[in-house]
């Protein structure tokens, strides 16, 4: 992916951000939300040292990984919650797997031992995506909440990092 530069999200990427994770939530796969928080809860829900953007050559964003703490509790400070998100353009070139090695990179520097995820059974790019980047089936939670009318499943996945004890 020469062409596809990671860098930290800032507040400048707001908008893009945001309209990549609208776009993720109209396609009826990605998430139990249907529409994007404000810039201002987006930003106070997620840790802003794991935190990437995916540019091409141009700056145009592709797409964004972030994390988001799993619990307030100290023991669980190395347990976090990630999403990741790729403009339906830019779907199928690989962007996700660079973001979400670009995520384990930062998370195993900080000592974050495990990635959490949930994903719905039927979004089986991520599922595999997921699965080719060292996550594993921890079980499925069965509808667990309503979405768009009915009720959805979703797929539990956990990484725990082989270098961080």
């Amino acid at each position: 992916m020469a062409d596809v530069l990671l860098r930290p999200m800032t507040a400048a990427d707001a908008d893009r951000v945001l309209a990549v994770y609208q776009a993720g939530l109209d396609g009826g796969q990605a998430s139990f939300e249907t529409v994007a928080p404000s810039w201002a809860s987006f930003d106070a829900g997620r840790l802003p040292a794991h935190r990437l953007v995916a540019v091409d050559d141009t700056g145009t964003l592709l797409g964004w990984i972030a994390v988001s703490p799993t619990s307030t509790r100290p023991v669980y400070a190395g347990v976090v919650e990630h999403s990741v998100y790729v403009d339906p353009a830019a779907q199928g070139r690989g962007v996700a797997r660079l973001l979400l090695d670009g995520l384990i990179a930062s998370t195993e520097a900080a000592g974050i031992w495990t990635i959490q995820s949930a994903v719905f059974p039927e979004n089986a790019a991520s599922l595999a995506l997921h699965r080719r980047t060292g996550f594993r089936v921890v079980g499925v939670r069965e509808r667990v909440a309503r979405h768009h009318g009915r009720w959805r499943d979703v797929v539990l996945l956990e990484r725990r990092s082989p270098v961080v004890n």
